[in-house]
C-alpha cells in the first residue's frame, strides 16, 4: 500500500520530498573501525555516499544542543557521568571511541552538511517533558536553510513544535514499548504509545516506526491517508526488501543501502 499523493507543503520545502529518499544513515555512515557514530566524519561519509542522515541531540548544562546518543558518556568517551551535567567547554575535551573526533554541536553539524543531505534530528527529551532542548534546536534550525526534520518518542515535544514552529517537519517515533527501556512508563502509557494513540497529541507529519512493528494494519491506515512511514533501524538488505512495500523510506546501518 503506497502513500496517497500529497502536495509538498510549501512550509517544508525540499525536506518533504527528501523524506521519501534517499535512505537515511543511522547516526551517520559510521563503522566500528572508522568514523564513530554521531561524528562529523560519519556525517561527511553519509553526504559523500548520497545518503540522508539521522542523529541524536541532547542539551548541555549550559544550554547548547550537542550531537550524542546516550544519556551517559561512558560508552562513547570512556568518561563517567551524564552528558546533561557537563557544559559545552567540558565536552569539547572528550574524544569519541579513541579517535580524534569530538562531540559536535548541532549547529556545527548543519554547517558541515549544508544542503548535501536531509537531516533527521532525534530529540532526546524525556517522555512528557518539554524544555530548553526544543527551544535551542528550533533556534538552530531557523538559522539553517538545508533540509531537516525533528523526530523523537516524546509526543509533547512534537506538540510544542507544532504550536511554535509548524514549518519544521516532524516525525513521531514509536516501537513496541514492551522492553526494559520502557519500564519507567506506566502500562497505560506503554499501550497508548504502542497503539499510536499519541498521534493525536503529537500531530506529526510522518511516523518513524521500529522495523519490528511492520507490517501493521494501523500504520498502513495512516499511510493510506497520506502520512508517510519511515522504518528504523534496518540492518540488512533482506530486511529492507521485506519492508519495502510498507514504508516510504528507511533509516539503516551496517550495510550499503
Amino acid at each position: 500500500m503506497k502513500t496517497k499523493p500529497r502536495p509538498a507543503p510549501s512550509e517544508f520545502g525540499e525536506a518533504w520530498e527528501l523524506l521519501f529518499g534517499p535512505a537515511v544513515a543511522h547516526r551517520g555512515l559510521w563503522t566500528p573501525d572508522g568514523a564513530p557514530e554521531n561524528s562529523l566524519g560519519a556525517f561527511q561519509a553519509a553526504c559523500a555516499a548520497g545518503y540522508g542522515i539521522e542523529l541524536d541531540v541532547h542539551i548541555t548544562a549550559d544550554g547548547e544542543a550537542v550531537v550524542f546518543h546516550d544519556h551517559q558518556l561512558q560508552r562513547m568517551t570512556g568518561v563517567e557521568g551524564r552528558l546533561a551535567d557537563r557544559a559545552l567547554h567540558d565536552l569539547r575535551e572528550l574524544r569519541l571511541k579513541g579517535t580524534d573526533e569530538g562531540i559536535p554541536t548541532l549547529a556545527e553539524v548543519l554547517v558541515e552538511v549544508g544542503h548535501r543531505a536531509m537531516v533527521h534530528i532525534e530529540l532526546k527529551t524525556p517522555f512528557g517533558e518539554v524544555g530548553p532542548l526544543e527551544k535551542r534546536v528550533s533556534e538552530v534550525l531557523l538559522d539553517h536553510n538545508g533540509p531537516t526534520c525533528v523526530i523523537g518518542f516524546n509526543p509533547y515535544s512534537h506538540a510544542w513544535f507544532a504550536d511554535h514552529h509548524p514549518q519544521i517537519l516532524r516525525g513521531l517515533n514509536s516501537y513496541r514499548w514492551n522492553d526494559d527501556n520502557a519500564r519507567h512508563l506506566s502500562p497505560e502509557i506503554r499501550r497508548s504509545m504502542a497503539d499510536l494513540e499519541q498521534v493525536e497529541i503529537a500531530r506529526p507529519d510522518f511516523l518513524s516506526l521500529e522495523r519490528g512493528m511492520l507490517p501493521w494494519d494501523k500504520a498502513a491506515a495512516f499511510r493510506a491517508n497520506g502520512m508517510p512511514v519511515v522504518a528504523w533501524t534496518v540492518r540488512t538488505e533482506k530486511e529492507r526488501e521485506r519492508l519495502r512495500p510498507h514504508v516510504d523510506n528507511v533509516i539503516f546501518e551496517g550495510f550499503e543501502a
